[in-house]
């Protein structure tokens, strides 16, 4: 038996090969992708000044307001320096848990903030970090979440680091869009030594 493939007589054996080398051609793993080159190693985050903004905060802290203690917060870097995780405990037994992070391409810090109350307004919250004062000071702000048809709250909170080390806290909220302010918690936070 013959045939013709491409204008070329072969035989069976011969059409019978070509089909074999076909099936193999079309059927065969694709060649592998080339390597990339390697990425370059990030710097770590302790060499980027931007992770160092709240490090006037770090350290445990025994809180007072208006003379009268309020709780204690521990505040750490963590992830090598990446993120920072405050631990409060209100003198009322509450807890709460804030997670600060800095993204590098935008070049802006969160905060995460949730208590033990988180489905009370105010026990949630998302702030960004909207000032930076030449006393080294940070303010970070955001909205209160609250049930769906509810008034906008306006929330920042202003950490300054005082001459003596402590650090001054206060927090506010705003009902009118940030015309007006009034402070929720104004405290003083005092470094514990171990």
């Amino acid at each position: 038996m013959s045939a013709t493939w491409r204008g070329v007589n072969c035989n069976a054996k011969q059409v019978h090969m070509i089909e074999i080398a076909l099936f193999f051609a079309l059927n065969a793993a694709p060649a592998p992708a080339p390597v990339p080159a390697s990425l370059p190693t990030p710097a770590p985050c302790s060499s980027i000044p931007g992770f160092h903004v709240l490090d006037f905060w770090l350290g445990s802290w025994r809180v007072t307001s208006a003379g009268q203690y309020a709780g204690t917060d521990e505040v750490s870097a963590i992830l090598d320096g990446c993120a920072v995780v405050e631990k409060w405990t209100d003198a009322d037994g509450s807890h709460g848990m804030s997670l600060f992070y800095y993204n590098t391409y935008a070049q802006a810090w969160t905060q995460v903030w949730v208590t033990d109350l988180a489905t009370a307004r105010g026990g949630l919250k998302e702030k960004f970090l909207v000032a930076k004062y030449p006393d080294g000071g940070v303010r970070f702000q955001g909205a209160l979440p609250g049930a769906p048809g509810s008034a906008t709250v306006l929330d920042r909170t202003t950490l300054t680091p005082n001459k003596d080390g402590s650090v001054h806290q206060v927090i506010e909220i705003s009902r009118d869009g940030g015309s007006t302010w009034s402070a929720t918690f104004d405290a003083i936070y005092a470094r514990v030594h171990e």
